[in-house]
């Protein structure tokens, strides 16, 4: 599984709540890394672009959810092999 694709099956996985930070918590990094770039302190700028696309995939799986297009995915516990 690529990292991508792990990443947006924990945001499917959480709840709207839990997105709403999410989305708040990246804002705010969003911002930080912005100003960081223009007082020539960011040292990875691919950082902004990060933290803007994972934005981007929690307002989709929340507009997607308000829609009624996807549901919400209850984490499930992963069975035990023996």
């Amino acid at each position: 599984m690529t990292k991508k694709n792990a990443l947006l099956g924990t945001i499917r996985e959480s709840s709207e709540g839990e997105l709403k930070d999410r989305i708040k918590r990246l804002e705010e990094e969003l911002f930080q890394h912005k100003l960081k770039r223009f007082t020539n302190q960011l040292e990875n700028t691919n950082l902004i672009r990060s933290a803007r696309r994972e934005i981007a995939r929690c307002r989709t799986v929340l507009s997607a959810r308000a829609l009624g297009h996807e549901q919400a995915q209850a984490k499930q516990p992963q069975a035990e092999e023996k």
